[in-house]
């Protein structure tokens, strides 16, 4: 009897432990449980707010930039949309970046407001801001202006423009180095069409009464380096009321120029680069481009060429 109670008792302590055991694995199970999903939580939070910190992304050091280039040329003058025609032009954008390279731009004036599409050169960049680095930094995300890719597959972005002729701040975040790199762009008036200008102040032929015959008028260049010159009195023609002037450079290295988009091409084959250009008009800064072969690759320049209508005299 006395070995069936401790066989008895015996039994239910080993059945005790084997409760106990599973509990306590049970509970262990538990905590471990418990603890995978407190550490999966922390992983989510922390991915998340890593995410945050790559969105908003740092500001590149200048050490981290090339050298900035000056765009802004000492002879612009900002030009607001209520200057222009409404419309849609092709426009040249000067970035200060080598890096930022900006292969095509449509600008659209609307409204009393002016918006332009860049065509990138490259696929370096997620988002701009228009504003400086470190303002985009701090700056919600609903402020950033996201990549589009066009049906070339090209990377595209629409951009405010406040005016053209003036430094615009711009940053952008490169997908790479999930930095911001300031950038300073100048939408060029001189690349558009007189066209796209509602009011062009210049003194015509017809202002001046001026007969078909050939004259001279002192004549200036501006733009570019500021080393370039052209000669002055410079020489012009009129005919049936067009101006068509003879725009001699201070050297030989120029083979084309531009004026409005047509191209004119050198028509000496001694001496400085001499041209035959229309001339819109007198005490009128024209746009025009000149292609200079001095570098070790040709490279468009862009001048403005004014005549002064209160020094033309008729030749003899």
């Amino acid at each position: 009897m006395k070995k069936m109670r401790c066989a008895v008792l015996f039994a239910a302590a080993v059945m005790m432990a084997g409760v106990m055991q599973t509990a306590v694995s049970a509970e262990s199970e538990t905590e471990a449980a418990v603890s995978a999903e407190t550490e999966a939580e922390s992983e989510a939070g922390e991915a998340k707010a890593g995410s945050g910190a790559d969105a908003k992304g740092e500001v590149a050091s200048a050490d981290e930039m090339v050298e900035p280039e000056d765009v802004v040329e000492d002879w612009m003058v900002p030009i607001y949309a209520d200057e222009l025609n409404d419309g849609t032009y092709e426009i040249e954008v000067k970035s200060s970046s080598s890096m930022f390279k900006i292969e095509s731009c449509e600008l659209t004036v609307a409204d009393g407001s002016m918006t332009a599409v860049m065509t990138m050169g490259g696929k370096g960049y997620l988002q701009l801001f228009m504003g400086t680095g470190e303002e985009a930094a701090g700056a919600e995300e609903t402020a950033y202006i996201p990549v589009v890719e066009d049906e070339a597959g090209a990377h595209t972005f629409e951009v405010p423009v406040e005016a053209l002729d003036m430094g615009i701040d711009c940053a952008a975040f490169s997908k790479k180095k999930e930095k911001w790199y300031d950038r300073v762009l100048v939408f060029n008036s001189k690349s558009l069409d007189t066209a796209a200008f509602k009011e062009v102040k210049m003194t015509t032929v017809a202002d001046l009464g001026l007969a078909d015959g050939t004259y001279t008028a002192e004549a200036k260049l501006e733009g570019g380096s500021g080393r370039a010159s052209i000669e002055s009195p410079a020489e012009f023609t009129v005919e049936d009321g067009a101006v068509t002037a003879k725009i001699v450079f201070g050297s030989a290295n120029y083979d084309y120029m531009l004026v409005d988009g047509e191209k004119y091409e050198i028509v000496n084959t001694e001496g400085n680069s001499t041209f035959l250009i229309p001339l819109a008009g007198f005490d009128y800064a024209m746009p025009v481009v000149a292609d200079t072969i001095a570098m070790s690759v040709p490279h468009e320049i862009d001048y403005l060429i004014t005549f002064d209508s209160s020094t033309i005299a008729e030749t003899e």
